[in-house]
């Protein structure tokens, strides 16, 4: 039985590598669906093919190991992926933006999520290099009855400029001088990768820096991400996990991960977890 069971492990993830090889990366809904097993079958493989040098993780997949680092998929790609681990941390996450208070949003699907649940939160002074973060804000002030003169509560938003990438994020010496000359209450950080060696990382380097002078202008680190980032690693790393304050994720972070990051990071917040 237990041989049959190997057997049947080994060649699903054959299957699994042939299919990221030769469409240079697949998603764990597409490979569930191909395979038909479950979600949690199918990221036991792919952690085991990871731990093998097979293939690379990233985020809601995996890609060839000569990709993996330099790998950013577009916004619109990212958006579909973890949707509702992303709107399930985004509320959790939510209530630590203080009335009044001066925040900063960097790029990405999560703090895209994040962005739409702080619209009533009354008047925050929000800066941001997302161009999506950022017009979830302007949209909403353009909506009927949504003119900032009749709404006296609604954010203050500033976009720092810079150079756009893959994702719809700002980056380069613009944004970064921009960034410098702030000072944030709390900084809510989207990542690309999230692990104990490599600390955060992103495969763009110019967003490694832009996000490493948010880190260093921020009094408070909260980093909202879901559990898929977990073990994944990008080109460049920008900040270890000892700089960050607090980590909000999802509940599909498995417990040996859980114990790990809390080692290392004061507050660990899963959204769904009782209180």
């Amino acid at each position: 039985m237990s041989d049959n069971q190997n057997l049947l492990a080994e060649q699903r993830r054959a299957l699994i590598l042939e299919e990221v090889r030769r469409r240079g990366g697949a998603r764990v809904n597409e490979l569930t669906r191909k395979l038909s097993v479950s979600d949690m079958t199918v990221r036991r493989d792919l952690d085991a093919l990871a731990r093998q040098g097979s293939l690379e993780k990233v985020h809601g997949g995996a890609v060839p190991v000569a990709e993996a680092r330099t790998h950013e998929p577009g916004f619109e790609a990212k958006s579909s992926l973890e949707l509702r681990a992303k709107e399930d941390i985004a509320r959790v996450a939510a209530p630590m933006a203080q009335p009044g208070s001066a925040i900063a949003l960097s790029g990405g699907t999560t703090t895209y999520a994040l962005a739409q649940q702080l619209l009533d939160v009354p008047h925050l002074t929000v800066v941001t290099n997302s161009v999506r973060v950022a017009d979830v804000f302007h949209a909403a002030q353009r909506a009927p009855g949504g003119d900032p003169a009749g709404q006296p509560g609604a954010a203050t938003v500033v976009l720092t400029g810079g150079v756009r990438t893959p994702s719809d994020s700002l980056v380069g010496s613009v944004a970064d001088a921009a960034i410098r000359s702030l000072h944030f209450d709390v900084l809510f950080l989207g990542v690309h990768g999230i692990s104990v060696e490599a600390g955060l990382s992103t495969p763009n380097l110019a967003e490694a820096e832009t996000n490493r002078c948010f880190v260093g202008s921020a009094r408070r680190v909260v980093v909202v991400a879901d559990h898929t980032k977990w073990g994944t690693v990008g080109l460049s790393s920008f900040a270890s996990l000892e700089e960050v304050d607090t980590l909000v994720t999802d509940g599909g972070l498995p417990q040996h991960a859980r114990t790990e990051i809390e080692e290392h990071l004061p507050e660990l917040v899963v959204a769904g977890d009782p209180a």
